[in-house]
């Protein structure tokens, strides 16, 4: 068996040979789709254009959530979905999946008053059942608020409360459980393109492909072949498929990263005074998040920052939060993806379905629409059920919430997951870290961000001492950091790991840490 890491580009492996399964789309729904199918015992190949969570995957909020404010639009089923997957996740990925207490200021002119937020939270509460990462929501004054956080507009401020979700990397994560997958039998490559479906006799039998490092091209063969490419998958099957494809509706969201706001250990949801939607600040490596912004797209493309929505997001924090001061020159950077929706008549964005289905629109092609990143671990589940129906064969049960991810803790079984104590390995792992001669804001991001395999970086530090220096100085991240993103994690361009094993690109603005990261992995 081959090991999650070091993670392998094998496009030889992928040639002359027929897949019970091809995963088309490295995003998280497909790693999660080629991890249990690999882990059921079937043969997998798992493809991916770019880079492991390089599209829609890397541009969420960073969260792993139930979605509260889905409560107010009776979606009762989707939210406890995800409330358990929450718990799942938290168990099998502690180190990438962690508790994020969120405030919810009370203003006199909130379009939601204190007395239904409190019934929302206490359904939440309710919905979450077992065990939990999180605490249950909790009630502040109006005093007790601006205490902690005087830059809240006092106006009108009746008070708060405070409610528990997780948070995590999302493209990270997405990295990992591709690994996870290989370490369970899944071929995997990123830079292969699926540029047309193979259909023998109106049955979908594969894809062409082509090698974006090589440009040569060749064939993909499987029994079954998931489309997994999110936004993208429409043009995939526009030949194939035409009016005959699902009927989707593509809706952006958008982000913006600024300064940390001293202090602020936990976020923020707040409702915009402009029209009453919903939005996020959420402290994230030393940064803070804000957003989303939703809105319908006709293409991909579009996903992109508009002045016009960063100008409406700065005026609602100014508004809601005048103490923090920020404008235009505070904006580190913004990011933008795109996801796809069931095409349905909905009021508004916020009130559009969130739930996942699952689409054969031809013999041999399951093409998966909706769903959200906290449920698409479950999500993939359902999708290999519903291969193992197109391959007429009854299928074992899904294992994925069985097994840590690379990097957690294993320790005793407890009911069907196997835990390991995360809290317990962490203190013990920072302080043995900081024996290193490591800052604890460093050692303490390593733990998060690789967990167990930590033993990789010390190893690339008895090899090179000066890899423990600094990116940038005001984050944790260290050059040792960039040597095992193209060693064992399977980046190859600096994009990929500024972008996404470790998010430079998006926490601090365009210096001399791109030419530094070049020549470490010239040298790597």
């Amino acid at each position: 068996m081959v090991n999650a890491f070091p993670l392998l580009r094998d496009v030889e492996g992928l040639k002359n040979k027929r897949f019970d399964v091809l995963v088309i789309g490295g995003g998280i729904y497909g790693v999660w789709a080629a991890y249990d199918a690999a882990l059921r015992g079937l043969s997998v190949a798992l493809i991916e254009k770019t880079d492991w969570g390089s599209g829609t995957s890397q541009s969420s909020s960073k969260l792993i959530h139930g979605g509260l404010r889905y409560l107010e639009h009776f979606e009762f089923r989707l939210v406890s979905h995800a409330l358990k997957e929450r718990r799942v996740l938290s168990e099998i990925a502690p180190h990438l999946v962690r508790p994020l207490n969120f405030k919810l200021p009370v203003w006199k002119t909130a379009r939601v008053g204190r007395l239904q937020l409190l019934a929302g939270l206490t359904l939440y509460d309710f919905l979450a059942t077992g065990k939990q990462p999180v605490p249950r929501h909790k009630s502040f004054s109006r005093e007790a608020l601006l205490q902690e956080h005087p830059y809240l507009n006092a106006e009108g401020l009746r008070g708060g409360l405070r409610y528990g979700d997780c948070q995590e990397d999302d493209a990270r994560m997405a990295m990992v459980v591709a690994a996870a997958a290989q370490g369970a039998g899944a071929i995997c490559a990123t830079g292969i393109a699926a540029e047309s479906l193979l259909d023998v006799q109106g049955r979908v039998t594969g894809a062409e492909v082509r090698d974006m490092v090589s440009g040569e091209r060749f064939a993909i063969h499987a029994e079954v072949t998931i489309n997994a490419a999110g936004p993208w998958a429409r043009a995939l099957t526009a030949s194939a498929l035409g009016e005959a494809a699902p009927v989707v509706k593509l809706v952006k969201g958008i982000h913006l990263v600024l300064p940390h706001i001293p202090g602020l250990q936990d976020a923020f949801l707040l409702t915009a005074p402009q029209d009453g939607r919903v939005f996020f600040v959420i402290p994230w490596y030393g940064r803070t998040l804000l957003g989303t912004t939703e809105s319908s797209v006709a293409d991909v493309t579009q996903a992109v920052v508009t002045p016009a929505e960063q100008t409406y997001l700065l005026d609602a924090v100014r508004m809601l939060m005048p103490g923090l001061g920020w404008t235009d020159a505070d904006v580190i950077s913004g990011f933008a993806g795109a996801r796809t929706l069931q095409a349905e008549d909905a009021d508004s964005l916020s009130a559009q379905t969130r739930e996942f289905a699952i689409t054969t629109p031809r013999p041999g092609l399951i093409w998966p629409i909706g769903g959200k990143y906290t449920t698409a671990r479950c999500d993939a589940a359902e999708v290999i059920d519903a291969v193992y129906a197109l391959l007429e064969k009854p299928g074992p049960v899904s294992l994925t919430h069985r097994y840590p991810l690379p990097g957690a803790p294993v320790g005793t079984r407890e009911g069907s997951v196997m835990l390991g104590d995360f809290t317990g390995w962490q203190t013990e792992a920072v302080a043995g870290l900081e024996r290193r001669g490591l800052a604890r804001d460093i050692a303490e991001s390593l733990t998060l961000r690789h967990g167990t395999r930590i033993g990789r970086i010390l190893a690339l530090l008895d090899e090179e001492p000066a890899w423990a220096a600094r990116l940038v100085d005001d984050a944790p991240f260290i050059e040792a950091e960039v040597i095992l993103a193209v060693r064992d994690e399977g980046a190859r361009t600096v994009e990929d790991i500024s972008r996404r094993r470790m998010p430079l690109a998006l926490i601090s603005r365009t210096g001399s840490w791109q030419a530094r990261i070049q020549a470490l992995c010239e040298r790597a």
